[in-house]
């Protein structure tokens, strides 16, 4: 948490994107791991400006009982200290990464989940949006890849994720969550003529290169009928000093700097740093038909929470 707390602001304080806001990070931060210290240092990032705080949960042997238990009891602990969005009736809202990629007893031996109707007890306990995917080449990883995208047919049966319509404009649904995935793809290692998946994921040994932020956008994750906002959900496992290096060390700054040069001129491209929240947010606004600068839909309509202070 230290090398975040210094770390993350002198980075965000290099660059800003077409809205002059600094690169967001969601802290997908797992409810059984919550200790008051870690959130101590964390907090003053969120208070900053640098990004949100949302639930990441890893749980084996569930039962729905016990998952709604523990769910409501994380979400009552990051509310109390001002983190996560509220709907306008005072619910409280959050974005959702399952741990080892599990959600919905995604795995074939039922370990690190338990929990077959998963996707409904998510959007009963308030999560508007899972993120836990890419997962390849994990056993988990959905049929359905580079989407935006609704669960359909029966929300309770194991894996649900696998069954989805996608995202367009014209049309939402109100009663479950949204599935927002990161770019998957098989590209060409740079210089070889090997091939690798490119899952969306940030380590120190693999960082955002030219290459790969090419492969993001190629994959063109967009919700149909507004394909000129582009979304790109990138992830990491941060806390470990070690891969905190694909953010605070040399692979962050590169990956920024290609960032602004090549994707934020105002003409054919302009860069949009958010969080979850306001990805989802942005994503609703586009299926409701709304158009221009997606900046404007950052707040569309979840709120940014209590903790977040806006300059």
């Amino acid at each position: 948490m230290a090398a975040w707390q210094h770390g993350y602001p002198k980075l965000a304080a290099e660059f800003r994107d077409a809205d002059g806001r600094p690169p967001q990070h969601t802290f997908f931060f797992p409810g059984e791991e919550y200790r008051p210290f870690f959130f101590d240092r964390l907090e003053p990032l969120i208070e900053g400006g640098f990004g949100e705080v949302e639930l990441h949960l890893h749980h084996d042997d569930a039962t729905a009982e016990s998952f709604r238990h523990d769910v409501l009891s994380y979400l009552d602990t990051y509310a109390k200290r001002g983190h996560l969005s509220r709907s306008a009736d005072g619910r409280v809202r959050y974005g959702f990464i399952h741990g080892n990629w599990a959600l919905a007893n995604g795995r074939p031996d039922g370990r690190r989940c338990g929990v077959d109707n998963e996707l409904p007890l998510l959007f009963e306990t308030g999560c508007y949006a899972d993120f836990t995917f890419p997962s390849a080449p994990d056993i988990t990883q959905p049929n359905i890849v580079n989407r935006i995208y609704w669960p359909v047919g029966d929300p309770s049966r194991k894996r649900a994720y696998e069954w989805g319509e996608r995202a367009r404009v014209g049309h939402r649904y109100h009663d479950r969550i949204l599935l927002v995935q990161g770019p998957l793809a098989l590209v060409r290692r740079p210089g070889s003529l090997r091939i690798r998946i490119e899952a969306s994921s940030l380590t120190a040994k693999d960082p955002g290169t030219p290459a790969r932020i090419r492969s993001w956008l190629d994959q063109h994750i967009h919700v149909q009928g507004r394909p000129e906002w582009v979304f790109v959900k990138v992830h990491t496992h941060g806390a470990p000093e070690h891969q905190a290096e694909s953010l605070l060390g040399k692979g962050g700054y590169e990956m920024h700097r290609e960032l602004n040069a090549r994707y934020n001129d105002g003409v054919r491209y302009s860069l949009h740093y958010v969080t979850a929240r306001e990805m989802v947010n942005i994503a609703w606004a586009a299926m409701d038909g709304k158009t221009g600068n997606p900046n404007a839909y950052r707040d569309y309509e979840l709120a940014p929470p209590p903790l977040v202070r806006r300059a």
